[in-house]
Formats: C-alpha cells, sequence, structure tokens
C-alpha cells in the first residue's frame, strides 16, 4: 500500500529506538544519567579528531564486510562465515608482506599493497567458497558450514603464528613480526585510520549497490533469495549463484581483514578479526539489506564501539554498555525489524457452511 511506503523507509530506525530506550530505563535503575552517557559516548566517539579517527579505522572494515553481506542475503544465504573469510584474508596480506616486503624493503609500497589485496581477495573468495559448496553439493546448511569454517580458520591462524610465522626468539606467540614500512597502508598523521582503505570501501558500497539494482546478475540474486522455485523455473542456477555471491563477500570480507592487518595493526595478531564479521551481519540485518542504512548503521555501531570506555569513565557504569545496548538491538530486530511480519493482515478463518459441515460429518 503506498500509505505504508513512508513507513517502510523509515522502520530499520524502529529497533534502535526501542533499544536506546530500554538501554535508558536500565541506565536509570543502575542510578546513572541517561544524558551524561549518551554525552560521553557521543564525546568517546566524536569528541575529538584523534577519537573521530579512530571511529573511522573501525568503520571501514565493517563497512566492508556489511557490502559483502548485502550480496548474500540478497540471494537469501546466511553468510555467518565472514569472520573466517576475514582472517583468511589477513593470512593472505601477511604471506604477501613476509615473502615479499619484509626480505625486500626497498620494493615499492603500492606494488606491495596491490598484491596484499589480491592475495586478501582471493584467500576470502576461497575460504567462502567451501561454505558454498558444502551448502549446494553437500546440503549443509550455510549456518554449520560457516561456524565451522570461521573455527577451522581461527586454528590455521594460531598455528601460522606460532609455527611458519613464529617471530623470533624474544618476539611473542600471539603476533607476528612487524611489518615493513613498504607493506602497510598510509595512514592519516599518527592515527590508525586510512584515508586510502575509506576510498575502497566507499567504492564497493556503491560499486555492489549499483549491481544489485542495477544489473541482470543483481535480478537474478534478487530472484534466487525470494522464491527459489521460481528462479528455478527462470533458468537461474541456483548453486552457481550461490558461489558466486558468496565469493565476492568473501573477497570484500578479505580485503576487511588486509586492512585490519596492515593499518589498524602492523601484523598479523590472533583476535585479528575483532569480532566484525559478526557485528556486520547485524548491520545488514538491521539495515534490511538496505545500501545506505548499511552504510550509516555501521557507523553508527563503529561509534557505540569506540565511546564504550569514556561512558566507564563519566559515569561509572561497565565500558559493555555498548554491548548491553547491541544485545538488545539483536533481540529488537528479530522481533520487529520484519516490517511485513509485523504488519501483515491475518486472514480471517471461514465460516464453515452447511455443506462443508456436512462433508465434515461424513
Amino acid at each position: 500500500m503506498t500509505s505504508s511506503r513512508p513507513i517502510r523507509i523509515i522502520w530499520p530506525v524502529v529497533p534502535i529506538l526501542l533499544a536506546l530506550l530500554v538501554t535508558t530505563l536500565l541506565i536509570v535503575a543502575a542510578g546513572g544519567d541517561p544524558l551524561v552517557a549518551l554525552s560521553a559516548m557521543i564525546e568517546g566517539s566524536f569528541g575529538s579528531g584523534d577519537r573521530i579517527l579512530t571511529t573511522l579505522a573501525f568503520w571501514v572494515p565493517l563497512l566492508l564486510c556489511s557490502t559483502g553481506l548485502l550480496i548474500t542475503f540478497t540471494s537469501g544465504l546466511w553468510n555467518i562465515g565472514v569472520e573466517g573469510q576475514m582472517i583468511m584474508g589477513a593470512v593472505g596480506a601477511t604471506w604477501v608482506s613476509l615473502t615479499f616486503a619484509h626480505p625486500n624493503p626497498a620494493i615499492p609500497n603500492w606494488l606491495i599493497l596491490i598484491g596484499e589485496m589480491l592475495a586478501a581477495m582471493v584467500m576470502g573468495a576461497l575460504w567462502a567458497s567451501l561454505n558454498a559448496v558444502l551448502k549446494t553439493r553437500g546440503g549443509v546448511h550455510e549456518i554449520f558450514g560457516g561456524v565451522a569454517l570461521n573455527s577451522l580458520a581461527t586454528i590455521f591462524l594460531n598455528y601460522m603464528i606460532s609455527g611458519p610465522w613464529e617471530p623470533p626468539r624474544g618476539g611473542t606467540f600471539t603476533s607476528t613480526v612487524p611489518f615493513t614500512p613498504n607493506a602497510l597502508l598510509p595512514l592519516f598523521g599518527t592515527s590508525r585510520f586510512s584515508p586510502l582503505s575509506l576510498i575502497f570501501a566507499v567504492l564497493a558500497l556503491v560499486a555492489v549497490t549499483f549491481t544489485l539494482r542495477r544489473t541482470f546478475w543483481g535480478l537474478r540474486l534478487k530472484a534466487l533469495g525470494k522464491n527459489l522455485q521460481s528462479a528455478f523455473i527462470m533458468g537461474i542456477s541456483s548453486e552457481r549463484e550461490a558461489i558466486l555471491g558468496m565469493m565476492v563477500c568473501g573477497a570484500l570480507a578479505g580485503v576487511a581483514g588486509m586492512v585490519r592487518t596492515v593499518s589498524w595493526f602492523d601484523s598479523l595478531r590472533q583476535g585479528i578479526s575483532g569480532g566484525i564479521g559478526f557485528l556486520a551481519v547485524l548491520i545488514v540485518l538491521l539495515a534490511g539489506s538496505r545500501p545506505v542504512w548499511t552504510f550509516m548503521i555501521a557507523l553508527l555501531f563503529s561509534g557505540l564501539l569506540s565511546g564504550g570506555t569514556i561512558v566507564q569513565l563519566r559515569t561509572q557504569l561497565h565500558s559493555d554498555l555498548s554491548g548491553v545496548l547491541q544485545g538488545l538491538l539483536v533481540l529488537f530486530v528479530l522481533l520487529f525489524g520484519d516490517f511485513g511480519r509485523v504488519f501483515r493482515k491475518r486472514s480471517a478463518p471461514e465460516t464453515p457452511t452447511a455443506e462443508t459441515a456436512a462433508e465434515e460429518g461424513t
């Protein structure tokens, strides 16, 4: 209905407002001041130039993962394995750094970065394709396959750090040796933010948005996600599209892992993904797979995570307040996130006629 269209457009804000309302009530119940907590959260995220840059640095890989998930969610696939794809992308970028840049610090920075990005994309895409093949050929649901592959990626990461890429004596087993300067993304001042990575993330979002809305492949993905039987009748190969969509998402997640490795950190470390992949799933759910909302909600979540420490200092509340807010967002998205389900008209039960009653009696 035309009258419901404006409500449908702004509906993704509803779970956010409900989560903020419940969080406010919890702060009051704990003896805190909600306005102080809110101002501290904003100040911790955007209160100074350094804090803005920190928020942006976390936002870039989050936006890259969320952009990739727009493709798989559109095709009806729950790519929970994006966390592992990030890890494998970081591993691919590290291989290029340690193999080429470390022994040859004179190699131009741009050449090493291109190599790292390509390796990260390939590793992320290949790891995602395993999940797609498990689903299309093995009948394994992508959620279960993704969780398993996440664990395997973490195990592989720990093995590489403590085995082949173990730092020399006196180092730490939780990370590789620091990368040489020619293997790192150029940063803005002394921050962890790379403007180059933000440009790539925004370009990726624009490209994915155009692909989903203006190309035949995007139409095929939508048909696959809406109705599998109809897509089959149209001649759309669910296996091919599922594998390709997963691989594109995995490639972007791999770049996110590379960005974390060569800008936020300067080495491959345990926990390199930082839960960003799981957070991206929540963001795309909140956004209803809308690119513009994905862009803004990813920035909102980056700010929530950046401002948690300042909230603790100002209000004496735990810094995990942002985690509570995220949990409430998950709950309210599951309850109220689907506009169509919330406002679906229930069909009235049919009144039995004399004929149907006679048929039931016989």
